[in-house]
């Protein structure tokens, strides 16, 4: 039988060719404010870590909601697109442990509760969960989109500037709204649902201590050749989109849907006792009327007619 040769391990042997790697780079590490990744780390530790808003909202309402109110809660979903719906919840007692369970399911940190009282008041829940604040209004003067046929049109799902008036910066209260408002209406930056754009502004101003929204597109006249620069503010124009609601603080909370009461209106009066002061008024003209008949009769009872001496005269005649 033939010996096998012997292999030289020379130098000179062809070196193995190294295959390109193909798999797929590593996962960054994920954190609290999101996945933590070495391009977008701070320069030096006193910056911070990488802040991402992951800000998202519950909007529910109550059952026997009317459709007026249903509209509006429609409306205001349909103007955040970091928002979530969900089904109607039984407006009881036990309502904020219910809500509290929901927003947590759904991975929300803010909630908005429509709850509707008689089919005629709407309360609005402006919540913080879990740990709270919470803010309770009454919503006045509410006209829907559909209602409105307003001119205005903006992009869905684009970002919103939130402007507000000066008097939120006076009183302490105040404050606690603008942060709260801020954060839930606000649209989260580099949010999936949202569009990069700011074509319409969501405007708050306090009223007569009331808080009014209203909601503008931001049109721009231009043609292809002739573009706005950046800083022709003057050629833009506001056109009103709708809805619009009036809100009136009730009670300022420091829980979730409860807790120890911040801040009450003292100049706040329940629409029941409205209504109640309205009947008062009707049953008061009703007793005027009936006191004017009782003395109409006690008047002809002291003046008696004196009878008629020509009473039958023409009787005997026919």
């Amino acid at each position: 039988m033939a010996k096998k040769r012997k292999r030289s391990s020379d130098a000179t042997a062809p070196a193995a060719i190294e295959k390109p790697d193909d798999s797929a780079p590593e996962r960054p590490e994920r954190t609290l404010f999101g996945f933590k990744d070495s391009a977008a780390e701070p320069a030096s530790k006193d910056e911070g870590p990488f802040f991402r808003n992951k800000e998202k909202v519950l909007i529910t309402c109550s059952r026997r909601i009317i459709y007026r109110y249903r509209h509006l809660m429609q409306n205001v979903v349909s103007l955040l697109p970091h928002a979530k719906k969900d089904s109607k919840v039984e407006s009881k007692q036990s309502k904020g442990s219910a809500l509290n369970e929901l927003v947590e399911l759904r991975s929300c940190s803010s909630c908005l509760f429509f709850e509707c009282r008689k089919q005629k008041d709407l309360y609005l829940w402006m919540v913080k969960s879990p740990a709270g604040p919470s803010v309770k209004f009454l919503v006045n003067a509410v006209h829907t989109m559909e209602e409105l046929k307003l001119t205005g049109n903006h992009l869905k799902g684009s970002r919103p500037l939130l402007t507000f008036s000066s008097n939120f910066d006076q009183q302490p209260h105040w404050k606690l709204l603008k942060e709260m408002i801020t954060q839930i209406f606000a649209t989260p930056k580099d949010h999936r649902k949202a569009k990069p754009f700011h074509d319409h502004v969501f405007v708050f101003s306090i009223v007569d201590d009331h808080i009014w929204f209203r909601n503008y597109q931001i049109s721009v006249p231009h043609n292809e050749i002739d573009k706005v620069d950046k800083g022709g503010l003057d050629k833009m124009t506001l056109v009103e989109v709708g809805p619009r609601f009036c809100l009136n603080p009730i009670k300022i909370f420091g829980g979730s849907f409860g807790g120890p009461t911040l801040f009450e209106n003292p100049f706040y009066v329940s629409p029941n006792q409205i209504r109640a002061l309205e009947k008062r008024k009707k049953a008061g003209k009703y007793a005027k009327k009936v006191k004017a008949k009782v003395r109409r009769k006690m008047h002809e009872m002291e003046n008696t007619l004196e009878p008629d001496e020509f009473a039958d005269l023409w009787k005997g005649e026919d």
